[in-house]
């Protein structure tokens, strides 16, 4: 699970599965700092390893969404009280 060790490999999925399915944009901008090729990284990453469902609509422009897939809710329910403890330590 070397992903996991990656920046913001954690607070990605978390991320998705709190506002559920998501663009790319909406991602972006949740997560405050990211580079663009750091979020494109992470987000192949993840549907590679089958965390997420990336799904594109025939559309113009071209639309594309992320969503947690049954093992990426497990995983999301797991690092969520994780996150939370780490925000706790940095008050």
């Amino acid at each position: 699970m070397d992903v996991l060790n990656r920046r913001y490999a954690m607070q990605l999925i978390c991320v998705i599965g709190t506002i559920g399915p998501a663009r790319y944009g909406t991602i972006e901008d949740t997560l405050d700092g990211v580079s663009s090729s750091t979020l494109s990284a992470r987000l192949n990453e993840f549907v590679e390893l089958g965390y997420l469902f990336r799904k594109q609509y025939a559309e113009v422009p071209p639309r594309v969404e992320y969503e947690l897939t049954p093992k990426g809710e497990q995983l999301c329910q797991r690092l969520e009280p994780l996150l939370e403890w780490a925000r706790d330590q940095e008050d």
